[in-house]
């Protein structure tokens, strides 16, 4: 091959790349809405948060290898940045996929509820912590403000005490109230029914949102009659794995949501489901 050719090689690549740049950005214009993105990963937990000015912030990274795929479809294959990402809490089908979220991208923050593990996945993921340059830790705790850009921010309602000695992972999950103008989402990690209810006795009313997460991906153990009493989702969103070996999401879960009138949708049904919110009416698409 000679030189010319290999520039010319060059020069056809770099045109094909800036196409599939252009083609990208017509197709998927930066949001100017508030976009939540309930991955389709399989058994597990992860949610991407797009802010109005385009701050990313990413909840959890499922099992395995496959939020990688999905954040390629949401952000495009040239973006390579998250701005925050969001431990709820260190069991496997919701950390796994974030030391490869930290291996392929530029993360700025990192939070979690401070629960310590012993696992090798959670080693893991520690260690792509620390060699993630310049990234900033917190631990998550009730009172925490996460402002998004735009006017959207995420609360941090629980955990509300010290959870270093916490040995019930699902215990200590992270929760966030994501608010957007009018509309507002509740994302609640594995958090069990009991402190649901703890909730609901600190924050009332104010706990109302459009769209819930169901907890511990509808198992019957979490998202009970008091929870959605005081909730009120318009829709539920049921995070899990098609033919999962723990039965999710349970019969008696669904039963509640059905009788508290929410809409139900699954990643099991529909894939990775939108929603995107301009601070007054919220849309929802799904992939299927």
């Amino acid at each position: 091959m000679t030189r010319r050719d290999l520039i010319a090689g060059v020069l056809v690549l770099l045109l094909i790349v800036a196409n599939g740049a252009i083609y990208w950005t017509v197709t998927h214009p930066q949001p100017t809405v508030l976009k939540v993105s309930f991955l389709n990963i399989g058994q597990g937990d992860s949610i991407l948060i797009q802010s109005p000015t385009g701050e990313k912030l990413l909840v959890d990274g499922g099992p395995d290898r496959s939020v990688l795929r999905e954040l390629s479809r949401e952000l495009g294959p040239l973006d390579r940045s998250v701005d925050m990402l969001v431990e709820t809490h260190p069991d496997k089908d919701h950390i796994s996929g974030l030391a490869d979220v930290l291996a392929q991208y530029q993360v700025s923050y990192f939070m979690s509820p401070g629960i310590p593990d012993t696992t090798a996945v959670f080693k893991r993921v520690e260690a792509a912590v620390t060699a993630e340059p310049g990234i900033v830790r917190y631990t998550a705790r009730r009172g925490m403000r996460i402002h998004l850009g735009g006017g959207a921010y995420a609360d941090v309602l629980f955990p509300d005490t010290d959870e270093s000695h916490q040995t019930i992972t699902n215990n200590g999950s992270t929760v966030l109230h994501i608010h957007y103008g009018t509309t507002s989402f509740m994302l609640t990690g594995d958090l069990p029914s009991p402190y649901e209810d703890h909730l609901v006795a600190l924050d009332g009313g104010a706990l109302q949102s459009d769209v819930l997460k169901a907890g511990h991906h509808g198992s019957k153990y979490s998202t009970d009659n008091v929870w959605l009493a005081t909730v009120r989702p318009s829709t539920v969103v049921i995070s899990a794995g098609k033919d999962n070996t723990y039965g999710h999401p349970n019969p008696q879960t669904i039963s509640r949501i059905q009788h508290e009138g929410a809409k139900i949708v699954s990643t099991i049904d529909h894939g990775t489901i939108d929603f995107t919110s301009n601070g007054t009416t919220i849309q929802e698409k799904d992939e299927r």
